[in-house]
């Protein structure tokens, strides 16, 4: 992911706006794709790739006020920056608050755009490098056996070994072996590495990872 190339999503209707961008983008050595209309950029399947979109209020058909809650809900690690020739308060205040990166006015300068297009792409390499954590974490927890996840929930949440073996009904070795193999699986170095991660997963108490078992 860090070393593909970004890609600049723009919207916009009107062709010369299209175009104009697309050669700023690429100058840049950033990849743009361009669309007409927000069903044309729907059509287009997510990309693991840092990115954002530049996106024009008015559209035909959706508008960009209504594509920014589709990708809000289903590209959350795209920022918008939006573009208008008639922009006023209200729809700024109402794209900002749905999470827009930028509001900017028409005319703008490059220098402004490209600041904003750096820090979106910034924040969505962060947010992917995020998301790919946590799948790597879910992909390792997938790996251990029902008793294991008991065991690490409840070492995680800071109850000791004698503690875990009570409440498990197995012995305190038993436990020790088990923390061992979730140690090694999940690829942690330490107790609080153990702990973040149980963080990061949401795990709480071992009733609810695993059913029971010897």
């Amino acid at each position: 992911m860090s070393q593909a190339t970004p890609i600049v999503f723009v919207v916009d209707d009107d062709v010369s706006v299209r175009e104009s961008l697309e050669m700023l983008i690429r100058c840049e050595g950033w990849q743009p794709e361009t669309y007409a209309a927000a069903s044309e950029f729907l059509a287009r399947p997510r990309v693991q790739t840092p990115s954002c979109l530049i996106l024009d209020v008015s559209l035909p058909g959706l508008n960009g006020l209504d594509l920014q809650k589709q990708v809000a809900t289903e590209r959350t690690e795209m920022p918008i920056i939006f573009i208008t020739g008639h922009g006023d308060v209200p729809m700024t205040v109402r794209a900002m608050k749905a999470g827009a990166q930028e509001f900017l006015t028409k005319p703008f300068s490059d220098d402004v755009l490209l600041a904003a297009i750096r820090q979106a792409l910034e924040r969505s390499r962060i947010a992917l490098g995020r998301e790919m954590e946590i799948q790597s974490l879910k992909h390792r927890f997938a790996s251990l056996t029902g008793r294991e996840r008991q065991v690490m929930a409840l070492v995680a949440s800071g109850k000791p070994n004698k503690v875990v073996g009570s409440e498990l009904g197995i012995s305190e070795i038993t436990v020790k072996a088990h923390r061992g193999r979730v140690m090694e699986k999940m690829n942690a170095d330490s107790i609080a590495d153990l702990v973040k991660m149980a963080g990061k997963l949401r795990l709480t108490r071992a009733s609810e990872v695993a059913a029971p078992m010897a």
